[in-house]
């Protein structure tokens, strides 16, 4: 190979290497911003849970998570056909709510929105993690995350499920009255029979529910069927989302990059010789 078109290909790894990780991912063009939130083409905000546009409309009395009718009904995409897959394999309808439990757990790495978006909240719809987890092997996020995808999984499996908050916090809660594994069997609405899924840690087992919130005031709202009407386009500027966990990019020190060009110059000044 010529010198030339070596120092060539060498600048160009140099280049890639000290470029951001961020830098080398795949885009969305789906998303905009306004008023310093971010909000996706259901013109739902992905960094707010609160209020009528938020992406679980939270407020004093109540919520309804409406991020998760953009992975149902009509919208039903990879995660709803996760949980169809393990419909199919694991006809136990005990065994079939801890499979998917397990793959949720297991297949994401709890991760901060701040070290993944750059944005205090931002939360996920079942599908972009459920898509993650297919391309990549594994996915990144944190409470609402798991919370959302499990919730998908489990309505496209055939379960009723629901999300639960409590302070400063979101969990599943998954309907099996005969389970017998749970440490706690907690009441929606009345109905006795509903299993909290908390996914975040690494050794959870379904049905183990935190004791700091088994006195806790929660709110529950049980998953319907239904998808979010999307709307038609904005108009605004898009603005660009990558999450950086589980990128492609390789990041290398700023000081091993300058160590690289310096080398780099050397060569040349050796050539000019």
């Amino acid at each position: 190979m010529a010198k030339p078109l070596q120092v060539v290909l060498l600048l160009v790894a140099i280049l890639m290497a000290i470029m951001p990780a961020t830098a080398l991912g795949v885009s969305s063009a789906n998303y905009y911003k306004e008023n310093g939130d971010v909000y996706d083409d259901w013109n739902i905000c992905r960094t707010n849970s609160v209020g009528g546009d938020g992406f679980f409309q939270v407020s004093e009395a109540n919520f309804c998570p409406i991020i998760l009718g953009e992975s149902l009904g009509e919208n039903a995409d990879r995660a709803y056909q996760i949980g169809q897959q393990f419909a199919v394999d694991y006809p136990d309808f005990n065994q079939r709510a801890e499979k998917i439990f397990a793959f949720a757990r297991d297949k994401v790495r709890y991760t901060p929105d701040e070290d993944q978006f750059g944005y205090e909240e931002f939360a996920q719809n079942a599908d972009e993690l459920a898509a993650f987890i297919d391309d990549e092997g594994i996915g990144y996020g944190d409470c609402e995350d798991y919370a959302i995808l499990l919730a998908a999984m489990y309505k496209g499996a055939g379960f009723r499920s629901a999300i639960v908050l409590a302070p400063g916090h979101a969990a599943t809660l998954v309907y099996l009255p005969e389970y017998n594994k749970a440490n706690r069997i907690l009441s929606v609405d009345g109905e006795s029979g509903w299993v909290w899924a908390e996914a975040t840690g690494r050794n959870n087992p379904l049905g183990w529910m935190p004791e700091r919130f088994i006195d806790a005031e929660l709110m529950a709202y049980e998953v319907d069927d239904e998808a979010t009407t999307k709307m038609e386009p904005s108009g605004k500027s898009p603005t660009v989302i990558t999450p950086s966990g589980g990128s492609s990019g390789i990041g290398i020190s700023p000081f091993f990059g300058v160590l690289a060009m310096m080398w780099l110059f050397s060569l040349f000044r050796r050539r000019r010789r």
